[in-house]
This record gives C-alpha cells, structure tokens and sequence, in this order.
C-alpha cells in the first residue's frame, strides 16, 4: 500500500495491466527498476514484453452525450453494453438514435447505422434536420449505414427516380457510405454486413452501432430467428468488439411479437413514454435509465424536448409551469413525478 501526499492510503496497481495489486504483490527487477504486479500472468506479460497498459482497459466506460442519459449516468456506461430503447410513439426516439450517433462522431469516434425502416437518405436528413452535417463524416467513412431497407422495395430504382435534386445529392453522398443488405430476412447476412462496417472503420473498443428498429426487423423474420440475431451481435459486437449498441424498439401489448421480453438479455434498458399527468391537457415526454448493468444508475424519470442544434433538452415541468426563466436542465430531478418508485437509484 503506498501513501499519497496527503496521507492517505493509495492503492497499489499493477505495473502491467494497471488493476488494484491484492497483498502481497509479485516483483521482477528490469533494467535496474523494481515493478510490481497482481499476477504471474501480469510478471510474464512484462518480461516479454516491450510495453504495458498506460490505463485500465478492463471496463472502459463511455458517456453517451445525450443529456436525459448522461444525468442518470455518474460513472458513465460499459462500452461492452446492448442497450434497448423502448420508445412510445411521439416521444421523437428516431432523434435520440440521431444524437447518440452525433454525439459519437463529436468525440472523433466511428459510427455505424443499422437501418430497417427507412433508405440511408432519410436517414441523413434525420441528422440535416436537427442542424446536425453528418455528410464530412459519411465522405471519409466515420459513419456507415448498414441499408436493411432499400431492397425490401418491390422497385427500388424507383425510389431513386422519384427523388428531388437535393435528394439526389444526398443519395450521392450517402450511397459510397452505404452497405446494401440484399435479403434482410437473411439474419446471416444482416450480421455478415454489419461485421463488415465495423472492419471498415477498424471499430474495436471505440464507436457506437444504432439498429432502428428491432420491432421493423421483428416483422420480417420467426421470434427465434430474431432473439438468436440480438444475442449473436450482443456477442459479436458488444462483447467482442467492446462496441456498445442502441437498439430501438417500440413497446406493445402483444405478447406474441418481437421484441416483448429482452430485458434478460440487455445489458441496458432505457424507457420513453408520454406522460398526461404532469401538466393538465398536456403530453410531456419523458426519459428513464430503467437498467444499465455494471454502473450506478439515477432510474428517475426526466422531461424533455428536441430542439435544433442542442438536441434533447431536459426541463422540469413544475418549473415551467411556475414561469421559472430557467427553463431547461441537466439534472435528474427534471421529472416532478408524484410516483415514489420512479425516484429509485439502483446499481446493477
């Protein structure tokens, strides 16, 4: 145990892979220098080694930049993580998927889109929309859309006549960043393309996947085949890659369609929903970190809105309501909910 300047204990860490060192440490002199080490392992590694770790790369966590989340999220979450965003209608999802990809370019990290519901040109103007020019990243391929769409289309050179100039130079744009998926039915494929994206942007232990939307995939193959595709990408990409994933999807009360009980399976789940209590005749969305495995999570409930430029803007409708001129928030007690259970803080 070593003493730090202002006297307290400092753990020991590992000259090798920078872990906590348990008592007693392993030694090895190098070049006249003593280093210790938690493990054989680490001691081995370094002897025939010209270079160690410089941090700990273990459990590297992320913060994803969006305002709802990172609020709800001190420590950040595991890069190793598959999220799912349950969505209501009109709680503007398709604009959270957005942010969590511009935020991630931002930061000078890769991205890659999935896409079932929509061509990758539509999927562009989402961004354009928010005042977001994602068209410098497409064109040196920091970001990449995986087109599980176009070819659904009985005719999709139709689509393209059909297009405006502006569209058309967007579909310029778009089309050399773009992987066609021929058969989205075939889940292999899906997962063939997508490893290919990655490979493309040399995606491990960097970036962020968005699929939009699992409950659009659900339509076009059985129940097994589509919890089998979540679990190999989960496996492939989250765990393997250490490549977090977003995955939207649009809660139902059937319990026959897909995805209605992944929750075993996420490593992550966040909630979006409408709310008509908190503001009498009034719609109020809100934003909840139900489960993030591995990290401390602030699970309370969190109004807000989409506006150009700032993207999601959390507020307090209490505030509002009271004519408070700060009208906007980061913090969690955004969500003046009257519900006890929505104020938990948990640690998964």
């Amino acid at each position: 145990m070593c003493m730090s300047n202002d006297g307290r204990d400092r753990t020991t860490r590992c000259d090798f892979c920078r872990l906590p060192c348990p008592e007693p440490t392993l030694s090895l002199d190098r070049s006249g220098v003593s280093y210790e080490f938690c493990s054989e392992a680490c001691r081995d590694a370094l002897r025939d080694s010209d270079r160690v770790f410089t941090e700990y790369h273990g459990h590297r966590r992320v913060s994803p930049g969006v305002s709802g989340l990172d609020t709800a999220l001190p420590e950040g979450m595991p890069r190793n993580s598959f999220v799912l965003i349950r969505g209501q209608a009109g709680t503007r999802d398709t604009e959270l998927h957005a942010e969590l990809v511009w935020r991630t370019l931002q930061r000078g990290e890769p991205a890659v889109i999935v896409s079932f519901r929509e061509p990758p040109t539509s999927v562009v103007e989402r961004f354009l929309t928010l005042d977001w020019n994602v068209l410098p990243s497409l064109e040196r391929g920091q970001l990449r859309i995986v087109d599980c769409f176009t070819d659904r289309l009985d005719n999709p050179d139709r689509l393209f006549d059909r297009m405006n100039d502006w569209n058309r130079h967007l579909h310029g744009v778009t089309e050399p960043a773009s992987i066609d998926v021929r058969n989205p039915r075939d889940t292999a494929e899906i997962e063939s393309k997508l490893d290919d994206a990655l490979d493309e942007s040399g995606m491990v232990d960097e970036g962020i996947v968005v699929i939009d939307s699992l409950t659009e995939f659900g339509t076009l193959v059985q129940p097994v085949q589509a919890y089998d595709f979540v679990k190999n990408v989960r496996a492939d990409v989250c765990k393997g890659r250490f490549v977090p994933i977003f995955a939207g999807a649009t809660p139902g009360p059937e319990r026959d369609v897909f995805p209605h009980d992944l929750e075993y399976i996420a490593d992550g789940i966040v909630d979006l929903a409408m709310d008509d209590s908190l503001v009498e005749h009034t719609l109020i969305k809100r934003i909840r970190i139900r489960k993030m495995s591995g990290v401390l999570v602030y699970a309370e409930w969190v109004a807000y809105e989409y506006t150009a430029e700032q993207g999601m803007v959390t507020f307090s409708p209490a505030e509002e309501m009271n004519g408070d001129d700060e009208t906007s928030s980061t913090e969690p007690d955004g969500s003046a909910s009257t519900d006890d259970t929505d104020g938990d803080v948990s640690e998964s």
